[in-house]
């Protein structure tokens, strides 16, 4: 799995791990969840990206509540009832 490593507000650094990835609207969207172990039990967010910049990517959090109900129905029917996405 693909790790995405963000810097939270107070300065420590959060990990997520890839699970599934598309595109709307000619925006790059990642499923995201917290362990790396697909058995264990986690919770699922949506990154999207922003910009990129040289060789990396900067990815911020799906805060609009349209956008992330869109995207959240299309990454349920990539994955079915699997993910545990936090609305």
């Amino acid at each position: 799995m693909e790790k995405i490593v963000l810097s939270g507000a107070d300065g420590e650094d959060l990990e997520f791990f890839v699970l599934e990835e598309t595109q709307l609207s000619g925006i790059k969207y990642l499923l995201v969840c917290d362990s790396e172990d697909e058995n264990e039990d986690s919770e699922a967010t949506i990154l999207k990206e922003v910009t990129e910049e040289g060789d990396s990517v900067v990815y911020e959090f799906v805060e609009n509540d349209v956008e992330f109900d869109a995207v959240a129905k299309l990454f349920e029917e990539l994955v079915g009832d699997d993910a545990d996405i936090d609305y």
